[in-house]
């Protein structure tokens, strides 16, 4: 006797052999990164308040973000890292910077 359904992996489901979100959201990335040379400091400083303000706007518990400004021969760079409490998280706020 045959299936219908074929035999299926631990990483996807029976009905449609689709993965399971589990499997690609597991909470082992919940870091947001973010590196851009600007032409001056206020810009680079600007461009973290906008990149904040969308961080706590996804954010169910306080966002860690760490920051650096770096003076470069041709501007300042902006190094940003954005960890949040879930993955899920992380996308929504990369989604939105798109």
């Amino acid at each position: 006797m045959t299936h219908a359904i074929n035999k299926c992996s631990a990483n996807e489901t029976a009905a449609c052999c689709c993965v399971d979100v589990g499997t690609i959201m597991d909470n082992s990335d919940c870091t947001a990164s973010w590196s851009q040379l600007y032409a001056t400091r206020d810009e680079a400083e600007a461009m973290l308040a906008t990149l904040t303000g969308k961080a706590r706007q996804v954010e169910s518990e306080p966002c860690v973000i760490q920051s650096e400004l770096t003076e470069q021969p041709d501007g300042v760079r902006l190094e940003a890292s954005f960890t949040f409490s879930c993955q899920a998280e992380t996308m929504i706020f990369q989604l939105g910077l798109r």
